[in-house]
Order: C-alpha cells, then structure tokens, then sequence
C-alpha cells in the first residue's frame, strides 16, 4: 500500500464509491474492515483507484473511476463477441461507450435479454466464475406444455452430455411457458435442458442476471448501471478470495 505516496487517500476513494461521509469511511478503515491488495488497510493509507484491489468486509468495492458497467438487451440475431468474421452485427453494435468493453458470458444468437459488458476484468472473471454461482433467469417459449413430471426432472437436474446439470428453479408461467432460474454457465444450456425432456425451445429470453434486472429496457438498447446496481452486482459475487492471483492487476 506504501507505493502509492502519490495516489487518493483511502477514504476519499471509498466516499465517492458509496461507502458514506469520509468520515464514516475512516470508521470502516480504522475497524479494520477495509483491505487493499489483500491487507488490512489502515487510516493514512493511500490508493491508485484503477489498480488497487480495495474490498470492504472481504467484497470488492466499485473504486475505479474509469471503470464502466452496461446492460443492454440484446435482441435476437445478434452475436455475444466483440467482432464477427461473417459480418453479423455483435453486441459492441448496439452500446455506445469510449471505454473498450467486452461481454460479461454469453448469450447465443438467437437468444434475447439482459446482458453485461463491462471493461472491469475483475468483475467480469468474478461474475463469470465457475464457483460464483451468480442466478440467471430465463423466460423460456417451449413446444407443447411440459407435465409436471418433465418439470420436476429440470428441477432435479438433467444429464446431458457434459455432465449432470445442477438443480434448476423451475416453475410453469402458462401453456408451453417456464420460468427457469440457473447458476451455471454451460453452452446453450437452457435449450439443451428442455430439448432433455421433449420440449424443444421456440423463445429464449434472459430477464435477470443476479440482482439485476429491468423490464423496460427496450430491445436493442442499453444503459449504464448505477452505482447501487454495482454494488448488489458484487455483493452478489462475494468475499473476494486472494489466492486466486487472476484478480490482481
């Protein structure tokens, strides 16, 4: 923390990313629940905003300033990359931004809602980790109406050909409409669940990852996050584990 002489005090940092006055921020550093790279922090330290590593009870807090976070409601036929050798249009098409986001996962081409893009590759790898076990919720257009004994094999899990899949939150919205809520990250997962049971998927709508989510936000376009959605966002994520050398610059 010592070679940052030059940089922001630690409270100023965590004043502007929400945490309260200065003053209730010096509180948090002074009870020792604020570290930076790992280390407990302490009153007097300073901080590079862009690099450090400052988490609050063990979560990482939203300090870099050129950070930037989208939702954006990818319609259908658009690719979830940042360039299509074939020339469809892509998700970085549709969010205008001077910083240089990527794609938070992925959602096919044919599948529609919510998706993140960021330029915070901390965040991103969180998000996208295996253990993070962040919900997506889908609204899901199936062929035919599936029995309650179809619905309760996508609850108990499906074995398909890379494994069982973990328990789903699975419930009947109308005839030939789930509401399918996951945490895990496979390749068109979805679909190859309800194709599973019979039911081969017509519609594929994401319409919450995490605590995220919006219900007005029209197809095709996007918006910033605000700061409390960054926070609940990594909230969400959790305690931060420093082991993992990738989360550090």
């Amino acid at each position: 923390m010592d070679e940052y002489e030059d940089g922001e005090r630690l409270q100023k940092t965590l004043a502007r990313a929400g945490y309260g006055s200065r003053r209730a921020c010096e509180l948090l550093i002074d009870a020792g629940r604020v570290t930076v790279d790992g280390r407990v922090a302490k009153l007097g330290n300073r901080v590079d905003p862009d690099r450090s590593l400052i988490c609050v009870d063990g979560i990482m807090a939203p300090t870099a300033p050129n950070n930037v976070y989208y939702l954006l409601n990818k319609p259908a036929g658009v690719v979830t990359t940042a360039d299509d050798p074939q020339g469809r249009p892509t998700v970085l098409d549709l969010v205008t931004s001077s910083a240089r986001i990527f794609p938070v996962g992925r959602l096919d081409m044919n599948t529609e809602g919510l998706l993140l893009l960021t330029n915070d590759g901390r965040m991103a790898h969180l998000l996208t980790h295996p253990s993070s076990g962040v919900d997506k919720e889908y609204l899901v257009r199936v062929q035919g109406d599936p029995t309650p004994g179809a619905i309760r094999r996508l609850r108990e899990g499906i074995e398909l050909e890379d494994g069982m899949t973990a328990p789903a939150s699975v419930s009947r919205v109308s005839d030939g409409l789930l509401r399918i809520v996951i945490h895990e990250g496979r390749n068109r997962q979805v679909r190859r669940m309800c194709s599973a049971i019979g039911h081969e998927v017509i519609r594929l709508v994401r319409t919450r990852i995490g605590p995220i989510h919006d219900a007005t936000l029209p197809p095709g376009s996007s918006r910033q996050l605000s700061l409390a959605e960054i926070r609940k966002l990594m909230d969400t994520v959790g305690v931060v584990d420093f082991s993992d050398t990738t989360m550090h610059p």
